[in-house]
């Protein structure tokens, strides 16, 4: 059965897509207008009562929020593609601890800055520098903080690719095209590298030349 994944590809639904590629899992995508409400209309909401997205739809079973969406079907496809979990618990506890610095700690400075300078001017609105400057100098203690994990690993959570790294790829491709602040990755030896590899890999490829968007 084909899975269903709801969202426009500018609203986080690459981690899924990248993710649902790495495990050889067939899905189509359903664009949701975010810009006219279709996102609340009644029903949308019967998917996602909350009104954002992705969703994804698998056969009878509907599960919202990126996050999980992907560590749902790295659990549920374990044995088939890219094992994205890692061997042990200790390595899938790693993974975790590294998806949730990605949610929690990473994102919130790099959305800030996407959202300041890459999507203000695009509602005809300026970038509030005060919240770029801070934004900016969060990102900057937290990418310190990877440039040490990634000088002992290849990854975040040790030698193999995984959910964590994976979950990083939609708003730092942003963070370093549009908005300009690629030096922030680059600058950074380990970092850079890692970031490097991690967009050559066929599936971020395919990802971005299929569902990519003109901003």
């Amino acid at each position: 059965m084909v899975v269903k994944v709801y969202g426009p590809a500018y609203a986080s639904p690459k981690r899924v897509l990248v993710c649902l590629v790495e495990k050889d899992i067939d899905f189509e995508t359903v664009p949701v207008n975010l810009f006219t409400g279709e996102n609340k209309t009644p029903e949308f909401l019967k998917l996602q009562p909350f009104g954002s997205v992705p969703v994804i739809q698998d056969g009878d079973f509907t599960l919202f929020e990126s996050r999980a969406i992907i560590r749902y079907y790295a659990e549920k496809y374990k044995s088939q593609g890219t094992d994205l979990l890692g061997k042990t618990i200790e390595e899938e506890g790693l993974v975790n601890q590294w998806l949730e610095v990605e949610a929690h700690i990473f994102e919130p400075p790099v959305f800030n800055l996407v959202q300041q300078i890459m999507f203000s001017p695009y509602f005809g609105l300026t970038g509030d520098e005060k919240v770029i400057k801070e934004s900016e100098e969060k990102l900057a203690k937290v990418l310190d903080v990877y440039e040490d994990r990634l000088s002992k690993s290849k990854y975040l959570a040790g030698d193999f690719f995984s959910l964590a790294d994976l979950s990083h790829l939609g708003f730092t491709d942003y963070l370093v095209g549009p908005c300009g602040k690629g030096y922030m990755i680059k600058d950074r030896k380990h970092v850079s590298a890692w970031w490097d590899d991690i967009t050559s890999r066929p599936s971020w490829k395919k990802v971005i030349e299929t569902y990519g968007v003109p901003f």
